[in-house]
C-alpha cells in the first residue's frame, strides 16, 4: 500500500485501482474539534479537484476535494456518528471514501511523506 498526499493536505492510501481518502493529521490540528462530516454519495463521479466532502469544525467549515478523479465506491459511515473520530484517528479509521481511481496518471502530481512533511514545516 502506498499513502500520497495533496497541497490541500488529503491523504491517500492506494491498494490496486482503489484510493482511501481523509484529511491529514496537521489539518484536524488547524480545524479544531470536528463536530460534522458531510459525505459524498456512493456512485457519484468527482474530478481532481473538485469539492467532494466537507467538515466542520467549532473554528470553520471546509471543503475536501477529491485528490484524484474517480468514482465513489464507498463512505465511512461511522463519520456521522462520530466527527470527532477526525481529531483522534485522522490517518486511520477516520477516512472519509474509497474511490476506483479513473486515471492513475494522476497520482504522479502527489507528495509522499518526506515530501508532505517538508510542505507543512
Amino acid at each position: 500500500m502506498t499513502t500520497l498526499y495533496t497541497s490541500d493536505h488529503e491523504w491517500l492510501k492506494i491498494e490496486g485501482d482503489i484510493a482511501t481518502v481523509g484529511i491529514t493529521n496537521y489539518a484536524q490540528e488547524q480545524l479544531g474539534d470536528v463536530v460534522f462530516v458531510e459525505l459524498p454519495k456512493v456512485g457519484r463521479s468527482v474530478k481532481k479537484a473538485e469539492a467532494a466532502a466537507v467538515v466542520e469544525s467549532v473554528k470553520a467549515a471546509s471543503d475536501v476535494y477529491a485528490p484524484i478523479t474517480g468514482e465513489v465506491l464507498e463512505v465511512n459511515d461511522k463519520l456521522g456518528d462520530e466527527p470527532a473520530l477526525v481529531n483522534s484517528d485522522a490517518g486511520g479509521a477516520a477516512w472519509f471514501f474509497k474511490m476506483k481511481i479513473a486515471d492513475k496518471s494522476e497520482l504522479d502530481g502527489l507528495m509522499d511523506e518526506a515530501a508532505y512533511k517538508a510542505h507543512t514545516a
